[in-house]
């Protein structure tokens, strides 16, 4: 068995949990909003719009991070733009993490979040605009409420999407330790350099918080 230290240890937890936490956030509120949208809204091109949504899920990792890098890589003006706003490319940092794993969960959070909205009967929520009650009002009061099974399903599916992604991470943020090392990109490293204790100790934290975050999921959704 090989000995790391401890802080060594927790350094890709942490990051993992930060990384899938903050994106998991960002990418809720996104595809909530699109999602309400595109559950009512009906125009040419909204099938390829969709489809343009969900192609993350099916691409390999590897294909999203290369198109990722060729968008904020320092050759870009995208790039360019971000190093001179910040002082810094946001290629290999944390950063660049959180970016990745927001492409990747996007699909899930979307298609999950957009069929509980198109599971709630119009007619409840035109009955709430006959009360009076503006499109915000709906949107709150009404529609949020029936669709809360779907967003807490979407939002736990994003977040272990984000905390298991690996390819698209690696491409972007690469592997640094204690820098942009997240669980998987840790695991991997583990396993190249034969310390399969290390591997399996990292696998069954990522494997519990995952365990975790699903059974309260499915608790509170039960309890509903």
């Amino acid at each position: 068995m090989i000995s790391v230290p401890m802080k060594e240890f927790f350094d890709p937890i942490l990051l993992s949990l930060k990384v899938s936490l903050i994106a998991s956030i960002l990418v809720f509120i996104v595809a909530v909003l699109i999602a309400r949208f595109m559950s009512r809204a009906s125009f040419r091109g909204k099938t390829l719009l969709e489809t343009l949504f969900m192609l993350p899920l099916v691409l390999p990792p590897t294909v999203v991070g290369f198109i990722l890098l060729v968008i904020f890589g320092r050759k870009s003006w995208v790039g360019r733009s971000i190093e001179w706003l910040f002082g810094q490319p946001l290629v290999f940092t944390w950063y660049a993490a959180v970016i990745a794993s927001v492409i990747v969960s996007f699909p899930l959070i979307y298609q999950t979040v957009k069929v509980g909205f198109q599971s709630i009967d119009r007619a409840i929520e035109d009955a709430g605009r006959s009360y009076g009650a503006n499109e915000w009002q709906v949107f709150r009061w009404i529609t949020l409420p029936l669709a809360f099974p779907s967003l807490i399903s979407g939002f736990i599916l994003g977040f272990a999407r984000g905390l298991g992604e690996f390819g698209a991470t690696l491409m972007l943020a690469g592997n640094i330790p204690g820098k942009t090392q997240t669980l998987p990109t840790a695991i991997y490293l583990a396993v190249d350099s034969g310390n399969n204790v290390l591997a399996w100790l990292w696998s069954i934290c990522i494997i519990l918080i995952s365990f975790l975050m699903l059974m309260v999921a499915n608790r509170k959704i039960t309890n509903l």
